[in-house]
C-alpha cells in the first residue's frame, strides 16, 4: 500500500512569533520587578504610616487597622479630609489618579502606546496612601497595579522600543506589584494576561512571569513571606458540597452584576452634582467616615477582616453590617473619584456574602464558603476567574478547595457575561469612548496561508502588447479581463515581470510614451507574495506598499507565477471562520428528535381537548 503524501513542513511557520528581542525583554522585565517590588513596599509603609498618624497620633509604618481607634465621632472628619487632599491632588496635579486605576492602565495600553507620565507614578501611590490611609475602603492592588505599570512604562520609554514592547514592561510593572503586595506571583501573571496584555504570546507572558517571579522573591525581605492568609487545609470536597458551590458562584455572581451597577449608579449622580469634581471626594470621605461608625471594620484595607472571615470568626448581625456597610462606602467612595482599589474589597464582601449563606448551608464551614464566595465574588467582578482562583490557592495554600473555586468562579462569570455588556473595570474605559474585548481569538489571517484562498487560474498580458490593444480589449469587454482590477503581466517565457492596474491605465502617473506597451505602464518589480506564506504576512505586504493585490509566485522561482491574491481571497479567509461561529451542523440524535416532534404534534392534534375540532369528533362519537 502506498503511502499518502504529505506535504513538507515550512520550517519559517512556527507555534509562535517570539524572536530573539525575547533575550533582551525578559532581564528588563525581572529589573521592572525589582522597582516593582520597592514601590510596593513604598505604598504599604506610606499606608501604615498616615494610619498611624491620623488615627492614633503616633510615628509607626505598621499595617495596622483603622477600626480600634478612639476618635469616636471626630473620626468622621478623618476620610473627609483625605478626600479633600485627593481632590486637590486631582485637580492640579493629574485627573488619572483617580479610581481604582486598572482602567487607567487598561487605556494606557490600549489608546496612549503605552506610554505613562511620571507624575502619575509619583502621585498615583500617593494619593492610594492617602486614602486607603485616612480610612478608604480600598485595597492596595488597583493603585500598585497602575503604580507599577507608570515605572514599568517610565522604565520602557529609557530605551528604543515598540509600543508592543513597551505594553510588555507597562504589564511586567503591573504583575510585579501585585506579586509583591500579595505574595501571588502566578495570580499576578494571569490577571496579566487575563485584563491588561490583550494576547497569550511567549514575546509578553516570559517577561511579565519574569517580573512577577522575582517581586515575589523579593517580598520575603521587603514585606515578610506568604501566603497572606494561610487557612487549615479542608479535606477534599464531596459531591454535595461541589453543588453548594455552584450555588454561592451563582449568588456572588448576582452580587456583582449589584455591586458594578451602585457603582456606577453613584458615579453618574456626582456627574450631576453642581460642584467641581475636585469637592466630590470630600462627599465620599463623608459616607466613609458615618459608615465607619457603624460598623469599624469597613474602614481601610481590612485584612485582619479576611482573616476572621476565612477563620468564620464573624456571625450573625456583625456579618450583615460588614457587608452592607462595606458595599456602600466604597461604592460611594469609588463613585466619588477617590483613589483606591477594588480587590481587597470585593475579598470582603464575598466572604462575608459567602458567610451569611453559611448559616443556611448545612455542609463544611463557614470559612469555607467565605472563601468561595470570595473568589466569585472576585472572578464576577473583574471577569477573571482563572485569576481569582488561583489568587485564593496562593493566598489560602488551600489545595484541596480547587474544584469548589473553580466552579464558584466559572459559575459567578457566567452570571455577570450574561447579565452585563461590560465589567466593573471596561465600563469606566466604554465610557471614555473605547471599546474593550477581552475575547482572545487566533485570526483567520494568522492561521490561513495564501495557498489556501489564492486564484489559481490568473489571467496575464504580455509584457510587449501595445497598450492600445489592451484598451480596446477592455472597451469590447473581453471576457478574460472583464470584472478585474489587476493583471499580472508576463514576458515572453512567461515569467513574472510587473502587475498592471486599471489605475495605472486610465489614471497614468506619467503620459505613456507613444507606441506605449503594456509593460511601460506596470508596476515592476511587483510586490509578490508566496503560497505558503500566512495572510497575515500577505495583507500586512499590502497595507505597507498600499496595494490590493498581490501575485503569488514560487518561493523556488520568484518569476513562476502560480497565483493570485485579492482582497476577496481574504474576505473568504474571514467569511469561512465567522461560518464556523454561525453555523451548526445536524447531529446524530438531530433525526431521531425531529421525528420524536413531529409524532408529538401528531398525538396532540388527534387530542379531544386538543384544538376547536375536538367538540365535533366528541359529538359525533357520542
Amino acid at each position: 500500500m502506498t503511502a499518502p503524501h504529505r506535504a513538507p513542513a515550512d520550517d519559517r511557520l512556527g507555534d509562535f512569533t517570539t524572536d530573539l528581542r525575547l533575550l533582551v525583554l525578559t532581564p528588563m522585565g525581572a529589573l521592572v520587578g525589582v522597582m516593582s517590588a520597592g514601590v510596593a513596599f513604598a505604598l504599604v509603609w506610606l499606608i501604615g504610616a498616615i494610619t498611624n498618624l491620623v488615627y492614633y497620633h503616633r510615628l509607626s509604618s505598621t499595617l495596622v487597622s483603622p477600626a480600634a481607634n478612639r476618635l469616636g465621632p471626630l473620626a468622621v472628619l478623618v476620610p473627609m479630609a483625605g478626600g479633600l487632599v485627593i481632590g486637590i491632588m486631582a485637580r492640579y496635579g493629574s485627573e488619572k489618579i483617580r479610581g481604582h486605576g486598572i482602567p487607567e492602565a487598561m487605556e494606557a495600553i490600549l489608546i496612549g502606546r503605552s506610554r505613562m507620565e511620571p507624575k502619575v507614578a509619583l502621585l498615583k501611590p500617593l494619593s492610594s496612601a492617602i486614602s486607603i490611609g485616612t480610612g478608604g475602603p480600598f485595597g492596595a492592588e488597583g493603585p500598585i497595579i497602575m503604580t507599577g505599570g507608570a515605572f514599568g512604562s517610565l522604565f520602557a520609554q529609557a530605551f528604543h522600543l515598540s509600543a508592543a514592547e513597551r505594553k510588555t514592561l507597562l504589564v511586567a510593572g503591573a504583575a510585579g506589584g501585585m506579586a509583591a503586595i500579595f505574595a501571588t506571583p502566578l495570580a499576578a501573571v494571569l490577571l496579566a494576561v487575563e485584563l491588561l496584555l490583550f494576547e497569550w504570546k511567549p514575546r509578553s507572558f516570559i517577561p511579565v512571569s519574569a517580573a512577577a517571579a522575582t517581586a515575589a522573591a523579593l517580598r520575603p525581605h521587603l514585606l515578610g513571606p506568604g501566603p497572606l492568609f494561610p487557612v487549615v487545609p479542608h479535606v477534599a470536597l464531596t459531591g454535595s458540597e461541589l453543588l453548594v458551590c455552584l450555588g454561592v458562584g451563582l449568588a456572588a455572581g448576582f452580587g456583582s452584576g449589584g455591586l458594578t451597577w451602585l457603582v456606577y449608579s453613584l458615579e453618574d449622580l456626582f456627574t450631576r452634582l453642581p460642584i467641581h469634581f475636585m469637592w466630590w471626594p470630600v462627599l465620599g470621605g463623608l459616607v466613609v467616615g458615618l459608615g465607619g461608625l457603624l460598623e469599624p471594620r469597613a474602614l481601610g484595607v481590612g485584612y485582619d477582616t479576611i482573616r476572621d472571615l476565612l477563620d468564620g470568626r464573624l456571625i450573625g448581625a456583625t456579618l450583615v453590617a460588614l457587608l452592607l456597610t462595606k458595599a456602600v462606602i466604597w461604592a460611594v467612595a469609588l463613585g466619588s473619584g477617590t483613589s483606591g482599589g477594588v480587590l481587597a474589597p470585593l475579598l470582603i464582601m464575598g466572604g462575608a456574602l459567602g458567610a451569611v449563606e453559611a448559616h443556611w448551608i448545612h455542609l463544611g464551614s463557614a470559612g469555607l464558603w467565605a472563601m468561595m464566595s470570595m473568589a466569585a465574588m472576585m472572578g464576577g467582578t473583574m471577569r477573571s476567574p482563572l485569576t481569582s482562583v488561583v489568587f485564593l490557592l496562593e493566598l489560602t495554600r488551600d489545595i484541596a478547595a480547587l474544584p469548589g473555586l473553580l466552579i464558584a468562579c466559572v459559575a459567578a462569570q457566567a452570571v455577570t457575561v450574561l447579565l452585563m455588556k461590560r465589567s466593573i473595570l471596561t465600563e469606566k474605559v466604554a465610557r471614555r469612548g473605547h471599546h474593550v474585548m477581552r475575547e482572545y481569538v487566533v485570526s483567520p489571517l494568522a492561521r490561513t496561508r495564501v495557498a489556501d484562498v489564492m486564484e489559481r487560474e490568473v489571467p496575464t498580458i504580455p509584457a510587449d502588447l501595445p497598450l492600445d490593444a489592451l484598451l480596446r480589449r477592455l472597451a469590447e469587454h473581453d471576457p478574460v479581463l472583464v470584472g478585474r482590477q489587476a493583471w499580472p503581466v508576463v514576458d515572453g517565457g512567461g515569467a513574472l515581470v510587473g502587475i498592471v492596474t486599471r489605475g495605472d491605465l486610465f489614471r497614468p502617473r506619467r503620459p505613456p510614451p507613444p507606441e506605449a506597451r503594456v509593460l511601460d505602464l506596470a508596476s515592476r518589480p511587483p510586490v509578490v507574495t508566496y503560497p505558503d506564506e500566512l495572510l497575515e504576512r500577505a495583507m500586512d505586504l499590502m497595507l505597507r506598499h498600499d496595494v490590493g493585490r498581490l501575485p503569488v509566485v514560487a518561493r523556488e522561482d520568484p518569476c513562476r507565477l502560480v497565483g493570485y491574491l485579492g482582497r476577496t481571497g481574504i474576505a473568504a479567509a474571514w467569511r469561512g471562520w465567522m461560518e464556523e461561529e454561525r453555523r451548526r451542523d445536524a447531529g446524530w440524535l438531530s433525526a431521531p428528535m425531529r421525528l420524536f416532534r413531529l409524532k408529538a404534534r401528531r398525538v396532540l392534534g388527534r387530542s379531544p381537548a386538543s384544538g376547536p375540532e375536538a367538540g365535533p369528533r366528541a359529538g359525533t362519537a357520542a
